[in-house]
Order: C-alpha cells, then structure tokens, then sequence
C-alpha cells in the first residue's frame, strides 16, 4: 500500500542514526515527561471506545467558511497574514512569501480511502486552486499532517519541502523531487527563499504510519523568520520545558499555532489541549495566537467544539490575543479582532438527522468493533 510510505535507508538512515535524538533503535524524546501531564486515573480508551463511544463529536452540518482566493489576491497590509483551512493546514503569507503548514486535502486520516477516521469539513478552496507556493512543511509523518494524495499532487508542483528527519523517504516515494527536500534535525535551519529561514525546534510527540515503522522518523515544531516577521508552528506536541529554550533561541514570534484539539487526560504528554497549550503560548513568551488541529478530524473522544470552547473561555482569563477565524478566513495578526464564537451556530442551526443515521466521521456497521483488540496502544495522530 503506498500510502504507507517508505522507511528511510542509506545515506538518510545514516544521518537519522547521528542524530542525538535517536536512541537505540528510534527516535525518542528527550525531555521528561512532566508531573501531572498523563491523569494516572485515566484509562487509554479502547478502540470500540474510540469507533463508537462519545457524544458530540462531529458537527451536526458543515461548519461556517469563506473561499480564501480574493482575500490571497491582494497583499497583507502588514506583511504577515494567516488562512486557516482546517486541521494543521495554513497558508501563511510572510513578507512576500506563502507556505503552507501539513497540507491535508484527503477525504480519512488513514493509509485507505474506504477506512479510519473521515473527515467531517472539507478545505474551503480546492488543492488544484492553491496560489505558487514557496514552501511546504510537514511536521511529521501521522495521517492527520502527512497524506498521500495531497503530496501526490503538491509534487506535481515543484514545490520546496522542508520536514523532520526521515519523513522525505515517504515524500520522495510519493513523487517529490528530492532535491527540493530538506529534512531537519532539531535546531537545525535551512532558506529555502531568500529573506527566509526555517528552524526546526523541539516537540514532545510521536511518529509512525504503520505497526512496524513507531518513531522511525522525528517530529518537530517550526519557526519561520523573515526579516520583519517570525512565526511558530508546533505541529504535534505534549507540554515540554524545551518551548522556554524555543523562546530564547528563535523568539520573540510574531504569530504562535498551536495544538488544541484530540486530546485526553491519557494522552497529555503528546497532546497539548487547550489548558496546556496556553501554558506552551506562556513559555514561548507570548504572541498572538492562532489555534490548529481542531474542526475537521475527530480523534479523540471529546466534543468536536470543546477544544475552542475551552481555549476561549481560559483564553479570555488569561488576557491572551486569541484569532479564531472560520475557515478559510485570511486574518493579520496584526489587526486581529476579538475571536467570535461562530462555532456555536453549527449544532443549533443544522438539520436534525434521521433516527439512525450516522454522523460524518464515525463508523457506519454497528459492528464496525466487533474482534478489535481492547485498547489502543497509542492515539492515531
């Protein structure tokens, strides 16, 4: 199956195998995991949990959105600009330059088309519809941030790649031209344009796409500086110390995306959630914040709106500069408005379904569990 990708060999696995992150046989993280972060009491949810078992948590209709193309037609004022398209994905513009965070355009966050999560929102603009492009970055190698078809067309583009040590190996099986892939150890930068350079910096998560390849590649967040501008990227992460280091080495950010959605009290070293992830935005020493990895997937067992709920109510609290845009909704960090809650609309507006219907995004058999082992050894994204 190709959209399982490829492990790294050769020259590649002899970089990974320098690197200080990889640590016998993988790569492993290399902070503690902090007191308090994994809820000793909270059990890891099983797989007939994570298939059938909680409420709310898909949208009842389509979520509020705008097409994004007239607003990329003209130039932010500011020279920084963020869109929002669902999930990880944003196309940031930084002082003449677009880049695009883990594109995901495919219908599920799984190595098959017929199986595995589905999404429940689909992109407000169509991938073949995407301005030039000067740089995609991918985080790391999970479904939800790494898709097959999407690369598959994105290569067709000529288009620079920067990524995590490893991950090439599954874009250059995908068609990428290898020499517009650089992949980064942490801390390690690369310019791929003139007036911009990419940091990869630390995060405290995961890798793998399959039950062979866990933590065959590494995973990272990313900072972007121009000469006006800098933003962060965290893609997956749990709460690390490493994020004050980030703060010292490649602050102060301009414009901070961070993780709040598919969470759990078991899961709290590699998931930020909402709470956590303002604690990370303290860490890195503020900025304003644009909330990711939220209202398209769900992976985890809470509501689909509790993550922006959350995130609002601590937000407001915490006298933090929230952007909480709808989809596909260009916003200058610069001029940013109070967040309006527009999720709120989507369960109160939208057409009951039919008695038995199932919700986009859950399983469909009603024995879609049936002889699944007992539980998850780990969550999916």
């Amino acid at each position: 199956m190709r959209s399982l990708g490829k492990r790294p060999e050769g020259a590649r696995l002899e970089r990974i195998k320098a690197s200080p992150r990889w640590v016998g046989d993988r790569f492993r993280n290399v902070q503690p995991i902090a007191p308090g972060l994994r809820d000793p009491n909270a059990t890891m949810p099983t797989l007939s949990d994570f298939l059938c078992g909680g409420e709310r948590r898909v949208p009842r209709g389509p979520l509020p959105s705008q097409d994004p193309l007239e607003s990329w037609r003209s130039t932010p004022s500011s020279g920084l600009r963020a869109t929002w398209l669902g999930h990880s994905t944003v196309l940031i513009e930084i002082d003449g330059l677009r880049v695009l965070t883990d594109p995901v355009w495919g219908p599920r966050a799984s190595p098959s088309s017929l199986a595995g999560p589905k999404r429940f929102q689909p992109v407000p603009v169509a991938l073949r519809a995407l301005p030039p492009l000067d740089l995609v970055i991918v985080s790391h190698d999970h479904y939800d941030h790494l898709d097959y078809p999407t690369i598959r067309e994105l290569a067709k583009r000529n288009i620079p790649f920067v990524t995590s040590l490893g991950v090439g190996a599954h874009l250059e099986a995908w068609g990428v031209n290898p020499e517009l892939i650089c992949e980064l150890d942490w801390w390690e930068s690369h310019s791929p344009a003139p007036g911009l350079t990419v940091t990869a910096a630390p995060s405290q998560h995961f890798s793998g796409r399959g039950l062979k390849d866990r933590n065959a590649t590494l995973w990272s967040s990313f900072v972007l500086r121009s000469e006006r501008h800098a933003v962060f990227f965290s893609g997956d992460t749990g709460l690390t110390g490493e994020y004050q280091d980030i703060r010292d080495r490649l602050g102060p950010f301009d414009l901070v995306m961070l993780e709040i959605g598919a969470y759990h009290p078991a899961w709290g070293d590699i998931h930020l959630g909402p709470h956590n992830a303002l604690k990370a935005l303290a860490l890195l020493g503020g900025a304003s914040f644009l909330p990711v990895h939220w209202g398209t997937f769900s992976l985890a067992m809470h509501a689909w709106d509790q993550p922006a709920e959350d995130l609002l109510s601590a937000g407001d609290k915490a006298g933090v500069q929230l952007i909480m845009p709808r989809l596909g909704e260009a916003v200058e960090p610069a001029h940013a408005q109070r967040p309006e809650p527009w999720w709120r609309t989507v369960d109160t507006i939208a057409p009951a379904r039919e008695p038995g219907s199932p919700a986009p995004g859950t399983a469909t058999e009603p024995d879609a569990s049936a002889g699944l082992p007992k539980a998850m050894s780990w969550p999916i994204d």
